[in-house]
């Protein structure tokens, strides 16, 4: 039995969404201090342009690694192990990534914050998933979604508002640093804890690789995910350069990033309510699919515009791709307690990871155009949409699945 049965605005659920919040303000950030961060470190704008590129890649590869290590850690050690421990190591980071003279300080501290960063939101969502019952643990992992984004424009608004990037960065390590307190009065899943009393394994990585079912399961976990961070990543991250392919200037990416950001909370709600009404994460899904895939090719219809209709379908592209909650959720209820934080951790963090690679498929197409940047993102968004649906389709629909279960 759990010790505790929280309601969907219980203790859990909003510390949840607070260190979501942090964590999305931290995460990032750095989109929206890129520019003006690299040019004080006495980059050029072609550099600027490159080590950005660079420095999102390892910043993703540490939220891989970072997952994976969380994830074992969620499920041999306890769901609030991951919540503390986490936390603690990405405020750090971030109040050392203020203290940076150069760019390869500056990659370390992002690859760190990374690692730090990957065990937030999976281990929130496990945890409210194992202690709420089938009907409230979709709404409220909508509510840790819906208000953990805003932590993007709360990021905004403090570089606006002071125009120090440093001092953004001191300011989410102390967010972190207060919220770790009140972490002290949550408690562990119930679930987690029956398990833990069994001789059963937990956390192991063999145990997952070494069963095709699971794999595929966790695959295709992952791949539904994709889409997410194409459109974060690739078309919002680097709006500006889209703008100017447009014929639009004057696009800052830090005010494309709080649009979307806004829309995505939003969309994160809207999909979890949606998928609660229809009783299915996979119609929800595909809806939401639907509406990403229109304003995706919305956005590629742009030609000399002006500003605030790209920041209108940059707010609808981030309604669209609000389907985050949905995929990380399923990813909750697709797997046994024994490897769940395992699976809800890891997923949403190697989705984050592949944006590395979205983003080379990105440039080697561009290559294979001679450098056409609208064509190739035109391409890279059609494949990874595309493995996106498939996988999708043949996910197992996971609405109202008993939690208590152990993997064998």
């Amino acid at each position: 039995m759990n010790k505790k049965q929280p309601g969907l605005l219980s203790l859990t659920v909003i510390v949840g969404a607070l260190g979501f919040f942090v964590d999305v303000y931290d995460l990032l950030l750095f989109g929206i201090v890129r520019k003006p961060s690299l040019k004080a470190l006495g980059l050029s704008p072609l550099e600027i342009l490159n080590q950005g590129e660079l420095i999102i890649s390892i910043q993703m590869i540490g939220l891989v690694v970072g997952g994976i290590i969380w994830g074992v850690i969620g499920d041999k050690k306890g769901r609030l192990s991951v919540l503390f421990g986490s936390i603690l190591i990405y405020s750090l980071a971030n109040i050392a990534n203020g203290m940076v003279t150069n760019v390869n300080q500056y990659i370390i501290m992002r690859f760190i914050a990374g690692v730090g960063l990957a065990g937030e939101l999976g281990a929130s969502i496990t945890l409210v998933s194992e202690m709420l019952p089938k009907e409230k643990r979709g709404i409220a992992a909508s509510i840790i979604a819906s208000v953990g984004v805003f932590g993007a424009v709360t990021a905004f608004f403090v570089y606006k508002l002071f125009g120090d990037w440093r001092l953004c960065f001191y300011i989410g390590g102390g967010m972190g640093l207060v919220l770790l307190l009140l972490r002290v009065s949550i408690f562990e899943s119930g679930l987690y804890d029956e398990v833990k009393k069994q001789n059963v394994e937990r956390g192991s990585l063999m145990m997952l690789l070494g069963s095709k079912d699971r794999m595929l399961r966790y695959m295709k976990g992952v791949f539904i995910g994709l889409p997410v961070w194409y459109v974060i990543g690739i078309l919002i991250t680097f709006s500006d350069e889209f703008g100017k392919r447009f014929g639009i200037s004057n696009i800052d990416p830090g005010q494309a990033i709080m649009y979307q950001y806004i829309a995505i909370g939003i969309g994160d709600m809207s999909a979890g309510l949606l998928s609660n009404y229809l009783k299915s994460r996979k119609k929800a899904l595909f809806i939401f699919y639907g509406i990403c895939s229109l304003f995706i090719i919305l956005f590629f219809m742009q030609s000399g515009g002006s500003a605030t209709t790209m920041y209108i379908l940059i707010a609808c592209l981030g309604f669209g791709s609000g389907f985050s909650i949905l995929y990380i959720t399923m990813s909750a209820e697709q797997f046994g307690t024994n490897l769940r934080a395992t699976t809800a951790i890891s997923i949403p963090n190697v989705v984050r990871g592949f944006l590395p690679l979205m983003i080379l498929l990105f440039k080697g197409i561009r290559y294979l155009t001679h450098d056409n940047y609208l064509l190739s993102a035109e391409i890279t968004g059609a494949i990874v949409m595309g493995v996106a649906i498939i996988s999708a389709y043949h996910t197992k629909e996971s609405f109202g699945n008993d939690m208590n279960f152990i993997e064998e």
